[in-house]
């Protein structure tokens, strides 16, 4: 059980690959929401992840959950991962760090040998009143959209 579990979501805004900005938590209210971070545009597992939620997209909408991603990529980078793989939800571009550094996702990661700074791909869901209610840290790119799914479809009973 993490520290931010029950808590409402940061108040943020970030700019969305669907145009203007998503206003968290207030643009979500009213659904169950998948925000999964990622580290990267257009990389393999990342590429995996988007694909999986891309073709599973209809299950989690007759949920009515909404799922977006998100990633320290601009707009532009988002654009292009959208187009190339015909993804068919929203991707926020967290720039400035603001989002996965309050919810723990930005920070030290580890391929390798090597130590850098980037995101962990981790997955949050998020209830209708905008609180956060479960948490995936470092989860499979294939598996979580199963597991964020059925979580979703056990509470929206």
């Amino acid at each position: 059980m993490s520290e931010l579990t029950g808590k409402v979501l940061p108040s943020v805004s970030l700019d969305s690959s669907a145009g203007g900005k998503v206003n968290l938590p207030g643009d979500i209210k009213g659904h169950y929401t998948v925000l999964y971070f990622y580290p990267k545009d257009d990389t393999p597992g990342c590429t995996k992840q988007a694909c999986a939620y891309r073709d599973h997209l209809k299950d989690f909408t007759d949920l009515g959950a909404k799922v977006y991603g998100v990633s320290l990529d601009d707009l532009t980078s988002h654009d292009a991962f959208i187009n190339k793989y015909s993804l068919n939800f929203p991707l926020l571009a967290d720039v400035d760090k603001e989002l996965s550094t309050a919810l723990g996702v930005y920070g030290d990661q580890q391929w390798g040998d090597k130590v850098f700074k980037g995101l962990s791909r981790d997955s949050f869901l998020i209830d209708p009143e905008g609180k956060i209610v479960k948490i995936w840290r470092k989860v499979n790119p294939t598996e979580s959209i199963a597991e964020t799914y059925e979580e979703i479809k056990s509470r929206a009973k």
